[in-house]
C-alpha cells in the first residue's frame, strides 16, 4: 500500500543524486577551465635613465615659462595656424597610408572577434530526409523493401573545452595583435601630422629663399649695368665686368634651383594630403607662419612608454606571451564534444509525433604521446617572446635618442639664431662699406664680391635656422607621442 510512494521517494532521491553529480561535473569544469599555461606578464624595465641628459646642450630642459608639459597636447591646440590646422585636417581625411592603417585595425578587430567566438560552441541544426530500397539478399528477413528515416537535430559540432587555457590564449593573442595595431594606426597618424607641418614649414622656407635669391638677382643685375656703363667709357676694368657677370649667373642658378625646390615642395604636400592644397591655404614664408606652442618634456623619461610606438611594442610582447601559453597547452590533452538533440521517424507526418525525440553525446579526447613538432613550437615560440622583448627594449631606446637629440638642438638653436642674426648684421653691415668704398675707388670690386657673398650666405643661414627652430619643436611634439586625436597619455597603456 505504501509502495507507491516508496517509489516516488527512491525517484526523488536519484533525481537529488543525479543533480548534486551534474553540479560536480559543471564544478570541476569550471576549475578546469581556469587553468592557463601562459607565463605571468611582468612589465619589463625601461633600458633606459630615468631622467633626460644634461650638460651645457640641455640648458633649456627645464620647463620655461609658457610652456607645457602635456605630451598629449591635441594637434589642434599645438599649430595654432588656421591655415595649417586646415591642411592637417584634410590630410588626416584624405591621406592613403592613413587609410590602410585604420583598415589594418578593422581587419585586426574581425581577427579578434573570429578567435573569441572560438570559446563558444557553435550551435547548428539540420535536417535529413533518406528513403532507399533494400534487395532480398541484404534484408534481415530475407525480403526485399524500401525504407525511409527523417530527421530534425540541433546540436554541437567538435566543441573544444578549454581546459587548459589553449583557446584563451590564443584569444589573449589576437587581441594583443588588435591593440597594437590600433598603436600602429595611432602612429601613423602622428607620422602624418608632422610630416605635414614639415612640408608646409619647408615650403615657406623655400619660398622665403626663393625670395630672397630673386631679391639678389635684381641688385646684382642692377650693379652689372652701373659697372658695364663704366666699363664703357674707360672707367672700370673688364675684370670687374666678368666678376660682377659671375654673380649674376650664380644668382640666376639659385633662383632657378629655389623654384624648382618649391615646386617639389608643393608636390609633396600634396601627397601627404591626397589632394591639391588650394593656393590661398600655401604659406609666403616663414614670417607669415604662426608657431606652434613651446611644449617641454619634464624631468621623468616614462612618458616615453606611452608612445604609441612603444605600446605597439609591448602588446606585441605580450601576445607572444600568449602564444607560449598556447603552445603549453598543446602538450596537453584535448578534450571535443559533439552533442545533438532532435526528432526522428520513418514517416515524415509522424517527425513530432511523442516518443520520436533523440540524443547523442559524444565527448572525445586526443592525448599527445610523442610529437616532435610540438616541443619545436613551444621554443619557438620561447624564442619569439625574446625577440618581441628585445624590439620593445630597442624601441624605448630608440625614442630616449630621439628626444635626447631634439632637447639637444632645442637647447642650443637659440643661441645659433642669435649667433646668426649678429653674423647677417654684420655681413650687411660690411657689404654697404664695401661697395661705398668701390664706388669712391678706394678698394677693387674683389672686396665687393666678397662682401655680397657673405651676405648671401648668412641671409640663407638665417632663415634656415629659423626653419630649424620651427621643425624642432614639431619633432619634439611627435616624438613624446604627440599628434594624436586620442585624449590623455595613458590610453592603452599597463
Amino acid at each position: 500500500m505504501n509502495r507507491p510512494r516508496l517509489l516516488k521517494r527512491t525517484h526523488q532521491g536519484d533525481n537529488d543524486m543525479n543533480r548534486q553529480r551534474f553540479l560536480l561535473l559543471i564544478e570541476i569544469l569550471i576549475l578546469l577551465t581556469g587553468c592557463n599555461m601562459a607565463p605571468k606578464y611582468t612589465k619589463p624595465e625601461a633600458p633606459i635613465p630615468a631622467n633626460w641628459p644634461t650638460g651645457a646642450a640641455y640648458k633649456e630642459i627645464k620647463t620655461m615659462p609658457g610652456t607645457t608639459t602635456d605630451a598629449e597636447l591635441r594637434w589642434r591646440e599645438f599649430f595654432t595656424d588656421e591655415r595649417l590646422q586646415t591642411i592637417i585636417k584634410t590630410a588626416l581625411d584624405n591621406n592613403r597610408d592613413l587609410k590602410l592603417a585604420a583598415l589594418n585595425v578593422q581587419r585586426a578587430q574581425a581577427l579578434y572577434g573570429i578567435q573569441r567566438a572560438e570559446l563558444l560552441p557553435a550551435l547548428s541544426a539540420s535536417g535529413t530526409g533518406i528513403k532507399q530500397r533494400v534487395p532480398a539478399d541484404l534484408s534481415s528477413d530475407g525480403q526485399a523493401k524500401t525504407t525511409e528515416r527523417y530527421d530534425v537535430n540541433l546540436g554541437i559540432i567538435s566543441w573544444e573545452i578549454d581546459f587548459f587555457g589553449r583557446i584563451r590564449n590564443l584569444k589573449d593573442q589576437a587581441l594583443e595583435a588588435f591593440m597594437a595595431t590600433e598603436q600602429a594606426h595611432r602612429s601613423t597618424q602622428i607620422l602624418i601630422v608632422s610630416s605635414v607641418a614639415n612640408a608646409y614649414l619647408t615650403l615657406a622656407a623655400d619660398r622665403e629663399i626663393l625670395k630672397l635669391a630673386d631679391s639678389t638677382l635684381q641688385t646684382q643685375k642692377t650693379s652689372y649695368n652701373l659697372i658695364r656703363r663704366r666699363f664703357e667709357v674707360g672707367l672700370t676694368p673688364e675684370l670687374d665686368l666678368h666678376q660682377a657677370q659671375t654673380r649674376v649667373d650664380a644668382a640666376r642658378v639659385d633662383v632657378a634651383r629655389y623654384t624648382q625646390l618649391v615646386a617639389l615642395d608643393v608636390n609633396a604636400l600634396n601627397l601627404l594630403v591626397g589632394s591639391a592644397v588650394p593656393g590661398e591655404l600655401l604659406p609666403t614664408n616663414l614670417g607669415g607662419v604662426i608657431p606652434p606652442k613651446d611644449i617641454s618634456p619634464g624631468t621623468s623619461s616614462e612618458v616615453l612608454l606611452f608612445r604609441p610606438d612603444i605600446l605597439a611594442a609591448e602588446h606585441q610582447l605580450k601576445a607572444a606571451n600568449a602564444n607560449i601559453g598556447a603552445a603549453r597547452a598543446a602538450l596537453f590533452p584535448r578534450i571535443s564534444l559533439t552533442t545533438s538533440i532532435g526528432t526522428a521517424s520513418s514517416e515524415l507526418s509522424g517527425l513530432f509525433d511523442s516518443g520520436s525525440d533523440t540524443w547523442s553525446f559524444a565527448p572525445n579526447i586526443v592525448m599527445p604521446i610523442f610529437d616532435a613538432r610540438t616541443w619545436s613550437a613551444l621554443k619557438a615560440i620561447t624564442v619569439e617572446r625574446e625577440i618581441a622583448l628585445t624590439q620593445y627594449e630597442k624601441a624605448i631606446q630608440t625614442a630616449f635618442r630621439e628626444v635626447a637629440d631634439n632637447l639637444a638642438i632645442r637647447g642650443t638653436i637659440n643661441e645659433q639664431l642669435s649667433a646668426q642674426q649678429s653674423l647677417a648684421g654684420a655681413a650687411a653691415e660690411t657689404y654697404r662699406l664695401s661697395d661705398m668704398r668701390y664706388t669712391r675707388g678706394i678698394d677693387s670690386y674683389l672686396g665687393v664680391l666678397d662682401a655680397q657673398r657673405s651676405l648671401y650666405a648668412a641671409q640663407q643661414s638665417l632663415i634656415s635656422l629659423r626653419l630649424a627652430k620651427l621643425a624642432n619643436q614639431v619633432k619634439l611634439y611627435a616624438v613624446l607621442g604627440g599628434g594624436g586625436d586620442q585624449p590623455g597619455i595613458h590610453q592603452g597603456g599597463s
